[in-house]
């Protein structure tokens, strides 16, 4: 067993120094896979552990993958530059009032796709945006930093935003509304202080007046991009493009909502997530005329991979007994009240997701909950305060989740550089008081609501 136990630390470590250090833009898939492939050939996760993995992520990793490709057909219809185009309109030449209209837009295409999705769609649509305003990249930073974080932490209010969400609901059996009714109230709460504390931190940096736009990048797409005799429905004009936009989103939004009409009657989620992307898809195919099989390229497979194989190397972690240990060492400061844990086993998944990712931090967070026998208010609470630390509190370092990673990737492929006092510098002020403010929302929300 020390050897198994050795083998497993070495090549959990392993993988998340190679994660971390990306060497010539390393795919994380890779390394992950790789650590996987050597937990199972040294017998430490056997075929049985196996099925219990795919038969607890099959489902939020098909959910998941089914919104990312909803959020990769958007870009097809011309979304992108529609959207930094209302941005700039809605902003009316105020610098302050375009910080909080693109909060609003990455909390709702967070809540509407996924952490991921919505990096994958607000970070170009933000780039657009200031590129054409030609803002210096001083000015730029505030933008891009504070949309990011709360795209991300915007996860936390309900769980299918975020697949490791979704791959511990399965662990701790709560449904998907359940999760909902118990964490949108304090968690949204939550995310209008840390917006509020950001606009306070970065105010200084941002330009009062925003300069003029240098082309209009709506009308400039549309015209390069489309041509009026191939599509089925009129976009000539930016009232009808609306229309067509709010058409899509409407969709969207009533998916959503099914995701959570079928948690309530136990239907599995997965089935409607991949029913409205198939539907986007093929009316996509009838309004462009583009191929479907296109989005096969587009989608981040990789995303699937490194689920799988960062649950196989947690797998491996709790078979050689790291969370028998972690259960002896906390289930005393849990019994001592739910206030105290929730702030405990929070802050404990917030540092383990700073130093090794939120992945492997709520999985062996969640794991290490279901060995201690709690009662079933209980366990939830404490787990809805793990996911408060993975998907805020692992916002203090750019590495703490795989939406910020996939972020820097963007932003480098862009040409922008963003170091780390940049992004400290308002993460180590913002995102310390956000988690205990939330924290402290969600034990109040639970015994206001729910503790009767």
């Amino acid at each position: 067993m020390s050897l198994e136990i050795g083998i497993a630390s070495l090549v959990f470590l392993a993988t998340m120094l190679v994660i971390f250090w990306r060497p010539r833009g390393l795919n994380e898939a890779w390394p992950a896979s790789i650590g996987a492939a050597i937990i199972l050939l040294a017998g430490i996760v056997s075929q049985a552990d196996i099925m219990d993995i795919i038969s607890k992520i099959g489902g939020a990793s098909v959910t998941i993958m089914a919104t990312i490709v909803m959020a990769v057909i958007l870009e097809s219809f011309g979304f992108f530059n529609w959207a930094a185009a209302r941005l700039a309109n809605l902003a009316k030449g105020s610098g302050y009032r375009l910080y909080w209209y693109i909060q609003l837009l990455c909390f709702l295409m967070t809540l509407l796709f996924n952490n991921d999705g919505s990096i994958l769609i607000t970070t170009p649509i933000l780039i657009l945006l200031l590129h054409n305003l030609r803002l210096k990249p001083h000015q730029q930073l505030p933008y891009l930093l504070s949309g990011a974080l709360i795209a991300t932490a915007s996860s936390a209010p309900i769980g299918v935003s975020n697949i490791v969400n979704l791959i511990a609901l399965n662990i701790v059996e709560m449904s998907l509304w359940m999760h909902t009714a118990m964490m949108f109230v304090p968690a949204t709460l939550g995310l209008l202080f840390m917006s509020y504390l950001m606009y306070i931190v970065v105010k200084k940096k941002l330009p009062k007046i925003l300069p003029d736009a240098a082309i209009d990048i709506e009308e400039h797409f549309f015209t390069k991009n489309f041509h009026p005799l191939k599509m089925k429905t009129s976009i000539e004009t930016k009232q009808k493009r609306t229309k067509f936009m709010l058409k899509i989103l409407l969709f969207v939004f009533t998916m959503r909502v099914l995701l959570f009409v079928a948690s309530y009657i136990n239907v599995p989620i997965e089935f409607v997530a991949v029913l409205g992307s198939f539907v986007l898809l093929m009316w996509r195919w009838y309004q462009l005329g583009t191929n479907p099989l296109d989005i096969l390229k587009k989608t981040p497979w990789h995303i699937l991979i490194f689920a799988f194989s960062m649950y196989v190397i947690i797998y491996g972690l709790h078979n050689v007994g790291l969370t028998n240990l972690l259960v002896q060492w906390f289930e005393p400061i849990v019994n001592q009240g739910l206030f105290q844990a929730s702030f405990i086993m929070g802050g404990l998944v917030s540092v383990l997701s700073n130093l090794f990712n939120n992945h492997p931090a709520l999985m062996v967070g969640t794991i290490t909950l279901t060995e201690m026998g709690l009662n079933p208010i209980t366990l939830k609470t404490i787990y809805l305060a793990n996911i408060i630390g993975s998907d805020m509190g692992s916002l203090l370092l750019p590495i703490g989740t795989l939406a910020s990673l996939i972020w820097m990737s963007i932003l480098r492929n862009n040409k922008i550089k963003v170091t780390w006092k940049d992004y400290l510098s308002v993460s180590l002020i913002v995102i310390p008081i956000s988690t205990i403010v939330t924290l402290t929302l969600l034990f109040f929300w639970v015994q206001l609501v729910f503790a009767n």
